[in-house]
């Protein structure tokens, strides 16, 4: 991906991902990014449905990677870094935290959620559509957790979408560049913002899920978890959730 990659809006989109999906089966694998002003289906990881009201951010970077599946699997943390270096800029006091593997978050309200997909190309490598959904003006209600918006954590009123889009720009490249070159270097910063450290999460979901301390993030970007009897388990796909003590008993947020 490279700083000056362009950009290609759209006033209504599906989803930025899924124009990404089109192009890259048409063989068109950019470096682009693709930007929408509203979508009608956004969604993010599992299927889930993204809110996507008018003054938000909602973008994909759509690019080659030579280096196959394996590389691919490092842009979601190279990401939410790249969302937390904008942020620093536009709410500099506000402590921005990143929630394994792909949201970004301020005092447990989601602030943007990451979908980083991927494809096989007749080139040899895979296409990467880098996905992110960044509350600028509003935070959606009605999607079964807190939200929060650039806007409400104290950002200019005026800054706008396309502002944020043109720093992000060249903050991507960065990281993108440092998860190829450096990954253990990205997963130490990521580690230094990481939602939950040294706290007892849950992952997975209802009976199935899987408690432990929250001790890090392995060397292929999984999470480490350190059970109950002192053994570690890493986790390397589902939902995390900080547990908190309510009255006696547990509960997630």
């Amino acid at each position: 991906m490279t700083p000056d990659a362009p950009v290609q809006w759209h006033e209504t989109i599906d989803s930025t991902n899924e124009e990404a999906r089109r192009l890259a089966q048409a063989h068109m694998y950019g470096p682009l990014w693709i930007a929408a002003k509203q979508q009608t289906a956004g969604r993010g990881r599992l299927g889930r449905q993204w809110l996507s009201p008018v003054g938000n951010l909602f973008c994909t970077a759509l690019f080659l990677e030579p280096g196959g599946v394996g590389l691919a699997t490092r842009f979601p943390f190279a990401a939410g870094l790249a969302i937390a270096d904008v942020c620093a800029t536009v709410i500099p006091n506000v402590d921005v935290r990143l929630k394994w593997p792909n949201d970004v978050r301020v005092d447990g309200a989601k602030l943007c959620g990451i979908l980083v997909e991927a494809g096989q190309t007749e080139l040899g490598g895979v296409w990467v559509a880098a996905g992110m959904g960044l509350n600028v003006q509003t935070a959606p209600e009605g999607s079964g957790q807190a939200t929060t918006s650039l806007a409400r954590l104290g950002a200019n009123h005026a800054v706008a979408p396309e502002f944020i889009i043109d720093a992000l720009r060249p903050a991507f490249a960065r990281r993108i560049t440092q998860a190829r070159q450096d990954f253990p270097a990205l997963l130490r910063e990521w580690e230094t913002l990481a939602e939950g450290m040294g706290q007892t999460v849950a992952a997975g979901q209802g009976d199935k899920a899987v408690r432990g301390v929250f001790k890090g993030v392995a060397p292929d970007g999984g999470l480490r978890l350190e059970l109950p009897g002192g053994a570690e388990q890493i986790i390397r796909a589902g939902d995390v959730e900080l547990v908190r003590e309510v009255g006696g008993d547990a509960a997630c947020d």
